[in-house]
């Protein structure tokens, strides 16, 4: 089959080239935030009309595209959906077993006040587990979390889409800043770096914002000195570890950092009242409603009494967490760089890995100037990573913890059927997102949109970190948007005289916001918390966010390539 050059202006207008492209996103956008179809129903309908405009407007070859979709529609099934798979029957495994009750009163005992809980398990832990593994299972875990807790579902998942946005640009030990390096050909650590001295001034206020979202003026008066130890000590090692350390462990060093440290200060200080709206809880504690039930107003509900100590001794405690202690272990072990190699191609355990070659696509589909130098074939490998991916060691996690806690074999095998069951529409979804969005990025849409971006000039860094916002949008991963536009940010930064490793960093730091819109990451978060059906709630919750993050990250870009030049790594 002959090769195919990525055609970036079907039109000779940017502007309605860039419209072209856009029209698959702006039909998902009106499909969950204004008609509220359902998110699978919404993905079908947008994966359609992207097949339509890449084969008729951008001559997109039909088998090349029909196997970009296949391609994508797989690579959601693996690793994505087995990640939630994995994350979803662990939280399983603990509530049938019969330990959530311990895991409740021993976090209950620190504080029992919604924000602060909201601060430790959904913002401190959550980024833990970001640096981690990523690929949505700390929002998948933190939310089934704060779910079991007591918290209305949609407002735990929406709570914890938000709070993910600090850790993102290093999340997977910094895998997103080492591809961005590769792509773009600067040092990964000066990238990280120059992240390092943008993300802190959004994460050292994240939690503030996330306290406000839930309880309004009232709750940042109340909470304040937590939130300022949540998000300070996170922001300062964040900047500490990227600038001197690498990027390879801002998250983790971060993460445990901001949890000590917010553990340590609610063993001294606690807010006069604790906030703890009313809910109804259902199933023995597998969920809960609060009274409202609506999303976009406050969570509603009273005031509870200080906190209580746990009438759990400590070696009980351990126990009940022992299925997250698990997981914590296992995805920490299949992150370093050591046992990755184990499955490389001249690795111990490499025929675990099975690859497969994309016919039609591999190497056949040619992207070139100004994203690239010169033309360059792409290459379209699915791997099948049977041990070596994230979830098959969460699903180990998981396997240990049944028989840590002696959990019957039928009921093991009854929990996991019953997590495929729930699970069934969020996978069908989590694939027919990622099926459309291989489609804008083989396609060459993805760089018409961004094309148009960098027509703004000397603007250009206002919106630079919006092209990672749309990067992460597309793809659901800060690595998968820097790998997709990292080049072209450079390329960019040549043109209008400003710093390359600065716009570069851009990409991440913009695309961290970018991340809890992505349909991959509502479709993980909802299948976490038992909302099959509600994305479009779920969407419209989180979208006003988004936006606002990603316009600071582009206030903070514009101000550092003009004024703060002297934050900029030389």
């Amino acid at each position: 089959m002959e090769a195919w050059h990525q055609n970036y202006l079907p039109f000779d207008s940017i502007g309605f080239s860039a419209l072209a492209a856009s029209a698959p996103i702006i039909l998902f956008f009106i499909c969950l935030a204004m008609l509220r179809v359902k998110g699978h129903v919404a993905a079908a309908l947008t994966l359609a009309l992207s097949l339509l405009v890449a084969v008729t407007l951008f001559h997109m070859p039909l088998s090349m595209a029909l196997v970009s979709a296949s391609y994508g529609f797989l690579y959601g099934m693996w690793p994505i959906a087995w990640i939630i798979i994995a994350t979803v029957f662990v939280y399983k495994v603990a509530v049938r077993s019969g330990q959530f009750d311990i895991i409740r009163s021993s976090i209950t005992s620190l504080t029992d006040d919604r924000r602060l809980q909201m601060l430790l398990i959904g913002f401190s832990f959550g980024a833990f587990l970001e640096g981690a593994a990523g690929f949505g299972a700390p929002v998948a875990i933190t939310a089934a979390l704060l779910v079991g807790l007591g918290f209305n579902p949609l407002y735990a998942a929406g709570l914890c889409l938000i709070a993910d946005t600090a850790p993102v640009a290093f999340g997977a030990l910094g895998i997103p800043v080492i591809v961005a390096g590769q792509v773009s050909g600067l040092s990964p650590f000066s990238i990280g770096a120059m992240a390092g001295r943008q993300l802190p001034l959004m994460s050292v206020f994240l939690p503030f914002w996330l306290v406000f979202v839930m309880d309004g003026k009232r709750g940042l008066r109340e909470t304040w000195p937590a939130a300022m130890v949540a998000g300070g000590s996170f922001a300062l090692t964040q900047y500490l570890s990227s600038n001197f350390l690498g990027p390879e462990l801002p998250d983790v060093a971060s993460s445990i950092v901001s949890l000590v440290s917010l553990g340590l200060f609610l063993k001294m200080w606690q807010p006069k009242k604790a906030y703890a709206p009313a809910v109804a809880v259902v199933g023995g504690g597998t969920a809960a409603f609060s009274a409202g039930g609506a999303l976009g107003g406050g969570m509603g509900g009273g005031f509870g009494g200080a906190a209580t100590a746990s009438p759990y001794p400590m070696s009980r405690i351990v126990k009940a967490w022992s299925p997250f202690l698990f997981l914590t272990a296992t995805i920490t072990v299949w992150g370093l760089g050591g046992f990755k190699a184990l499955f490389g191609a001249k690795g111990m355990l490499a025929a675990t890995t099975l690859s497969f070659h994309m016919p039609f696509i591999d190497r056949l589909i040619i992207r070139g100037a100004p994203v690239v130098a010169t033309p360059t074939p792409l290459d379209v490998v699915f791997k099948l990573d049977l041990i070596g991916a994230t979830g098959t060691g969460i699903f180990l996690a998981a396997i240990i913890a049944i028989v840590f806690l002696r959990m019957p074999a039928k009921a093991a095998l009854d929990t996991f059927a019953e997590t495929l069951r729930e699970l069934r529409r969020p996978i069908l979804s989590i694939g027919l997102v990622l099926a459309f969005a291989f489609v804008e990025n083989y396609s060459g849409m993805s760089v018409t949109m961004a094309l148009l971006l960098a027509k703004t000039g000397s603007l250009y860094p206002l919106f630079a970190p919006l092209l990672g916002w749309l990067g992460v949008f597309l793809t659901g991963s800060d690595t998968s948007s820097n790998a997709l536009f990292a080049a072209l940010q450079a390329t960019t930064a040549h043109q209008i005289g400003v710093s390359d490793i600065l716009l570069v960093a851009a990409n991440s730091t913009g695309g961290v916001a970018g991340k809890m819109i992505s349909p991959q990451s509502i479709a993980v978060a909802c299948a976490a918390t038992g909302l099959i059906g509600r994305e479009s709630d779920l969407f419209r919750f989180t979208l006003k966010h988004s936006i606002g993050l990603a316009v600071i990250a582009g206030i903070i870009t514009l101000s550092q390539a003009y004024w703060l030049t002297g934050m900029v790594v030389k």
